[in-house]
């Protein structure tokens, strides 16, 4: 049987006999490869262009320098690549046309192959602080107010709406749930992205959303194996170290990953950090093999596709050179090789480790045949294809937007209300200055948050001014908001990461000192509060996205009771050993 005849006799279907049945002719395609074909399967890569084939200019520039090609089109034919991770820096996600477009546009190039192979788009959307497919599609709160919201079924069917859209757009795997639990205050790379600090509520609700994702038809990814939630450093820019005992891995990290396992997850994730516990020979978990191969396989029992987080990252080129670290990783135990900075070298590295004997292709052929048969699963070789009828049934419709923000409502954490101010009324505080921080959209589709929350104050019958004042407001930003304040009846403050130093704190000092009420909204960190003193009510949203704030307005007008509860709990600034406010924290109205 040809590889083409092959292809189409996998039914992606999951009862017993068709399963079988399905892996028996993935077995022929896999026998009737080259070696090159294989090695491009454990390949995904970025590749810069709103179109497989006829991308701007720029783009076509930029595939050139960093891949040696013009098109998503030449990325396939020439590297034989299994998948493909989209961006928006990289202009694959205008749009959900669009990306339904580049993603067909793919299809085409990768079934037109001598061996045609579908293509395993991919995509960061995890909702809240990380999404990179935005508006009109749905946006969801993130991982960390689910967290308060404490919903399995919400947290799943949050997952089953994001699921729906991106496979309507052609996008079958996401990387997502994060499984890391955040019990580091300062990590500068999960915080909110966590559902908390925790180990069994993180798994409950890791264990939601892989259900949501695949049911939808998507691949889940839970993140970052072996647990990247307790480090105060950065993987993208360091190399993380984790001081965590065997028993604390095993207490505190595993649950949510053993959660994940347990329901059946696609895909999981590999961190770029260091833990001795597990491993003591001081390399980072992606390149660990008693790490992926002794405790994630033989120990957890995971034999789905492992794929490592991005090798562009300085958390997994530290120790060795960019040509070793696609070799090494597979010689780990990883099947997927994500987004490596220098794709070519990459490319032929491998295939020379194989051609020396250093990774035998046996062993090739164990990562393939799990890469294939995930294909054959979510029903891309018999079904590759997307349609624009497809878009408009399943992106941002109604009924999606309105799950949205009946979800979010559930999420929204009142943690101060002195003097019981809130509910405030548009006939008691007719008058509101917004001001605060304006981080950037993290889809580029919503926001900023000070003209989101006046906006959405306006609409309720209040009369609502913006000002934004920054994420370090300076002097004069500070005595504009001041005397802006004058007159006003309420003062809301959106604040961002606040530090030890920042000049929110003294942004919000100075509102109090007016005399006018003010109420703090906290757009990421529920660590902000710890910081703060003087207001009269703080609120946690946990992320910035319009869903989230229009929620807490919502609250904060009465439209909505706030039922969030801490997720973790935030410290004293001054003596981390005591508790401000503990897990499960949060107040509602009476």
């Amino acid at each position: 049987m040809s590889a083409a005849a092959a292809a189409a006799a996998v039914t992606g279907v999951t009862a017993p006999v068709a399963h079988a049945e399905s892996e028996v002719a993935v077995r022929r395609i896999l026998a009737g490869m080259s070696l090159e074909e294989k090695v491009g399967q454990l390949f995904v890569t970025r590749v810069y262009g709103h179109s497989a084939t006829a991308p701007d200019q720029a783009d076509i520039d930029a595939n050139l320098k960093e891949l040696g090609v013009r098109t998503a089109a030449e990325l396939v034919e020439r590297y034989h690549v299994g998948g493909v991770i989209y961006f928006a820096w990289a202009h694959n996600t205008r749009d959900p046309h669009q990306i339904a477009g580049l993603s067909n546009g793919i299809q085409r190039a990768a079934l037109a192959k001598a061996t045609p192979i579908p293509v395993l788009t991919s995509v960061d959307q995890e909702h809240g602080v990380v999404a990179r497919v935005g508006r009109p599609a749905t946006l969801m709160p993130g991982a960390m107010a689910l967290g308060a919201g404490g919903s399995y079924a919400d947290a799943r069917k949050v997952a089953q709406i994001a699921g729906t859209e991106l496979a309507a757009i052609g996008i079958r795997q996401d990387y997502a749930p994060v499984a890391d639990v955040n019990v580091n205050p300062a990590n500068p790379v999960i915080g909110v992205r966590s559902f908390g600090a925790d180990p069994e509520a993180v798994a409950t609700l890791v264990s939601a959303q892989v259900k949501g994702y695949q049911q939808a038809g998507v691949a889940a990814t839970a993140k970052h194996f072996p647990g990247h939630g307790d480090t105060a450093v950065d993987s993208h820019t360091g190399l993380p170290v984790i001081a965590h005992t065997r028993e604390q891995w095993s207490t505190l990290d595993a649950p949510p990953f053993r959660a994940a396992i347990a329901a059946g997850i696609d895909s999981i994730m590999t961190a770029h950090i260091v833990v001795p516990a597990l491993d003591p020979s001081g390399d980072p978990a992606t390149l660990s093999r008693p790490i992926l191969t002794g405790i994630l396989r033989e120990q957890l029992g995971f034999d789905g596709v492992v794929v490592t987080d991005s090798l562009s990252m300085e958390g997994v080129r530290t120790k060795y050179g960019d040509e070793r670290v696609p070799v090494l990783a597979l010689l780990a135990g990883v099947d997927q090789l994500l987004n490596p900075p220098n794709l070519d070298l990459a490319w032929k590295a491998v295939l020379k480790a194989v051609k020396d004997g250093e990774l035998t292709e046996e062993r090739l052929d164990t990562s393939v045949f799990r890469i294939l048969k995930l294909k054959a699963k979510l029903g891309l070789f018999t079904h590759p294809y997307v349609t624009d009828d497809g878009v408009d049934r399943a992106v941002g419709t109604a009924a999606h937007l309105a799950h949205a923000d009946r979800i979010a409502e559930q999420t929204t954490t009142l943690l101060v209300n002195e003097g019981g101010l809130l509910p405030v009324s548009r006939l008691s505080h007719p008058k509101v200055l917004v001001v605060g921080a304006d981080p950037a959209s993290p889809s580029s589709t919503t926001g900023p948050p000070t003209a989101t929350l006046a906006g959405a104050l306006t609409e309720l019958g209040f009369t609502a001014r913006a000002l934004s004042t920054g994420s370090a407001p300076t002097a004069a930003k500070i005595a504009e908001a001041v005397a802006a304040a004058a007159g006003q009846d309420l003062v809301v403050v959106g604040t961002y990461n606040v530090s030890a130093t920042s000049t929110q704190r003294t942004l919000v000092a100075r509102l109090v000192e007016t005399g006018v009420p003010v109420v703090t909204i906290t757009l990421r960190n529920p660590y902000d509060v710890a910081r703060l003193s003087g207001q009269r009510a703080t609120l946690v949203t946990y992320s910035w996205t319009d869903v989230e704030l229009r929620a807490a307005v919502r609250v904060l007008a009465g439209r909505a009771v706030p039922r969030g509860r801490l997720p973790v709990p935030v410290q004293s600034a001054d003596d981390p050993a005591t508790v401000l406010y503990p897990i499960g924290f949060g107040l509602t109205y009476a």
